[in-house]
């Protein structure tokens, strides 16, 4: 019975979903909003896209290119530089967070 009993503790604390990162504090902290605007809105450059509203898929596969340098060329210099800060889960966080905002 104790082998049961701690068996479904065990079972309880593995069955508790880790936090989702959290994609508006990520595109602040890993530095986004310095190139892409605050609210994704107004970039820096006029030929830096606005990323408020797109599409959460293409936009997270766009940073995964950039990082792993699928997508490279003089647009993407400076992102590049930056994609090692963030992992995988972050990537699709932050364009999580992007897709929601109003363009």
């Amino acid at each position: 019975m104790k082998k049961l009993m701690a068996f479904a503790a065990l079972a309880a604390v593995v069955a508790v979903p880790a936090f989702a990162a959290d994609g508006a504090k990520l595109y602040t902290e890993k530095t986004c909003n310095a190139c892409h605007g605050p609210e994704g809105k107004k970039p820096l450059m006029p030929n830096y896209p606005k990323l408020a509203g797109q599409n959460a898929a293409y936009a997270e596969q766009q940073m995964k290119d950039i990082k792993s340098g699928a997508r490279n060329n003089g647009q993407t210099a400076a992102m590049k530089g930056v994609m090692h800060l963030v992992n995988d889960e972050e990537i699709k966080a932050i364009a999580d967070y992007l897709s929601k905002l109003k363009p």
